[in-house]
């Protein structure tokens, strides 16, 4: 069959943006100073999608233990509080989240996620549990909320280095959300843990571009204007989606 050689070419699709750590910054402060997002709408909204990503990475008819535990370990600053958020939602898609959050944020946005958790009668733990009981213990996945883009890779302190020296050691799955512990958002690296499920938020950090796992993007909800001046070539997002797989 031939095809009439005045048909236009189809337009290249342009691939999706992998920003860097200054980049991310300067979007998440546009959409807080200029188009008006609060800071705990935003954190809900990535939190809420990280949910539904790990919901769909991890059905609840493929956790092969007998309750479908999950421990979410959240550290101090932002992405530990997208990790709260996200074990509320979780909790209600009847996952049976367990939370250690060994430093509290002294910030009152992040108390108030602590506290709807605490109403949603998730358990806090005190200590990490160890290799063995992470593995015997029956949690059936371990959620990395940790340490996220702000965080300095070279500058992990206790008692988190020590978290992230047992994450390293275990066999269930890890999904972090963002940025997988001890990362540098601008690079891949070799010093952090690596999971098996990368959850990106708005839009993939640099250091995900060589992730070898299954990787997701969560959070459609970036105003076009934002996408267009940052070039984030987004993926179409199927349907009424608030994920994607990349």
């Amino acid at each position: 069959m031939n095809h009439s050689s005045n048909e236009p070419e189809p337009e290249p699709i342009e691939p999706v943006r992998y920003l860097s750590k200054a980049d991310a910054a300067a979007i998440e402060t546009e959409l807080l100073r200029d188009y008006r997002f609060g800071q705990q709408q935003l954190i809900e909204i990535w939190g809420h999608a990280c949910a539904i990503a790990i919901a769909k990475a991890f059905p609840l008819s493929s956790l092969s233990k007998k309750q479908p535990t999950v421990l979410v370990v959240c550290g101090p600053e932002q992405n530990g509080s997208i990790g709260l958020v996200c074990a509320r939602h979780l909790r209600i898609f009847e996952y049976e989240p367990t939370i250690f959050y060994p430093k509290r944020s002294p910030h009152s946005l992040h108390q108030d996620f602590t506290v709807q958790c605490e109403k949603m009668d998730i358990p806090f733990l005190s200590y990490l549990p160890t290799e063995v009981q992470l593995i015997n213990d029956a949690y059936n996945l371990v959620i990395d909320a940790i340490l996220g883009p702000e965080t300095d890779h070279m500058d992990v302190r206790e008692p988190y280095a020590g978290i992230l020296v047992t994450l390293k050691q275990i066999k269930i799955p890890i999904a972090s959300l963002d940025v997988p512990s001890g990362w540098d958002a601008d690079e891949a690296s070799t010093d952090g843990i690596n999971p098996d499920v990368l959850i990106s938020l708005t839009a993939p950090k640099k250091c995900a571009a060589s992730f070898p796992g299954k990787h997701f993007l969560a959070g459609r909800f970036l105003p076009y204007d934002i996408q267009k001046k940052y070039e984030l070539n987004l993926p179409e997002y199927p349907g009424t989606d608030c994920f994607i797989e990349l």
